[in-house]
């Protein structure tokens, strides 16, 4: 065997690490050598849901790590109120009492980031009566300042933040259900921003949704916005302004997208919550930035919101959808190759709208976070897969027999880690000898642990 990746080549500055790797995986067998915890593979578990008061009608939940002490809090903006939430996490995945901060009228959505490059995440807020977006600025410690306020098209309902002009600092999309278009506000490098320079969406009304991610495959950050009745894809020209959309689909009442790798061939695909059809649509990308309709999948009644994320540790992307008129959240195992089981329900309290997923209890598998806009409350329902990166075997520690599991599961045909995720200690997305190379540097050589 020759070891050729950087990665591989840090073998060679440790003789005793790079002996005890050939050590294992020659002299080790068994590839069942070790125990294993199975997981169901048809099953996503999650514990009943703990509710959390916020303001009124919360419309939309971020998890962040807002406080910068290492665990990820909530931030919801609440419609009626209007202000946003900020709920501190204890560290388990637990909240303290809210705090409330001012926004602009009936703010809809809310997003979390860096926006004047201090390293603290800051809030953009669409408010939807007051057509602007407000930025509250982070003091470090997770309480904020009071909100600046910048215009955007009428009845802002989303706001995504993202580096459209790729001059490393953040900007603003926002999607106008009364103006049928798109504003991008591009960030002055601290925080302010510029007037919005708005693009149409061609003959899709009512945009209620925008995500920015790179859909051609060109480094540059498109757009994706769910109009009422399809989606639409705006191409970046490389500089933060935008191609005449290309509408796709008949859906009726779209009201979320969501981009991601959904079948696993590297190109970003469009998740859509359709709340008059009670459905998911899937749109593959045909890997320039055209899409195709591929299935749709039933959800609950009236879905308003979607999220893809691996929620069962194999690797692939599932969907979490939350279900406005059914009170609860449905989950939609990925097959592997973006085809979809059917789904599970959770319950959650009363009109949920937006859902996020995200590590909430610091385990590795993801939670819920739901925000029930007839409620006042915001959901959280723990994930029960409970795995450990790096503890392949599942004995419930990291040690060298996860090395050895590891080692007979991609060389000697050993049995797969349950959940896959569990070897998945570099957080690259994928099991594989960089994998290894990562746990013997954490165990003997002072490297960083595996990642969250």
């Amino acid at each position: 065997m020759s070891l050729k990746s950087s990665d591989e080549g840090r073998f060679a500055s440790g003789g005793k690490v790079f002996t005890l790797f050939f050590l294992l995986i020659f002299n080790f067998n068994s590839p069942t050598a070790f125990a294993q915890t199975k997981i169901n593979p048809d099953s996503i578990p999650f514990a009943p849901a703990v509710d959390y008061g916020v303001g009124d009608y919360p419309r939309s939940v971020f998890c962040a790590d807002l406080d910068g002490d290492g665990d990820l809090d909530l931030a919801l903006a609440n419609y009626n109120s209007t202000n946003v939430s900020i709920l501190k996490n204890n560290g388990d995945g637990t909240y303290q009492t809210t705090v409330n901060y001012g926004a602009g009228d009936f703010p809809l959505s809310v997003f979390c980031a860096d926006l004047d490059g201090d390293s603290d995440l800051d809030l953009a807020v669409a408010n939807y009566a007051n057509d602007s977006v407000s930025i509250l600025k982070n003091n470090g410690d997770g309480t904020y300042q009071t909100a600046v306020n910048y215009g955007a098209g009428n009845f802002p309902y989303s706001v995504f933040c993202a580096d459209l002009d790729g001059d490393s600092d953040l900007d603003l999309a926002v999607a106008n259900w009364g103006s049928d278009n798109v504003s991008i506000l591009k960030n002055n490098g601290d925080g302010t921003y510029q007037t919005a320079v708005n693009y149409g969406t061609g003959n899709g009304p009512a945009p209620v949704s925008v995500f920015c991610a790179d859909l051609d495959g060109d480094s540059d950050l498109d757009l994706a916005v769910a109009n009422y009745y399809n989606v639409s894809v705006l191409k970046n020209n490389g500089d933060g302004t935008f191609q005449t959309a290309v509408n796709y689909g008949d859906e009726d009442g779209s009201h979320s997208v969501f981009c991601a790798d959904l079948d696993g061939d590297s190109d970003l695909d469009l998740a859509l919550a359709n709340s008059i059809s009670d459905n998911v649509f899937i749109l593959k990308n045909n890997g320039d930035g055209t899409f195709y309709l591929d299935s749709n999948y039933a959800a609950g009644d009236a879905p308003v919101s979607v999220f893809c994320a691996d929620l069962d540790g194999d690797l692939d992307l599932d969907l979490a959808v939350a279900n406005a008129y059914s009170d609860n959240v449905s989950i939609l195992k990925n097959n592997g190759d973006g085809t979809f089981q059917s789904k599970t329900d959770y319950s959650v309290r009363s009109w949920p709208f937006s859902v996020f997923c995200a590590s909430l209890d610091e385990d590795s598998d993801l939670d819920l976070a739901v925000a029930n806009y007839n409620s006042d409350s915001v959901s959280i329902l723990k994930n029960l897969i409970n795995f450990t990166r790096g503890n392949a075997n599942g004995d419930k520690k990291v040690s060298v027999s996860d090395v050895v599991y590891l080692i007979n599961y991609l060389f000697k045909f050993g049995p797969a880690p349950a959940p896959l995720q569990a070897g998945n200690t570099n957080c690259d997305s994928k099991v594989s000898l960089s994998d290894i190379v990562y746990l013997i540097n954490y165990l003997f050589k002072f490297g960083p642990p595996p990642c969250k």
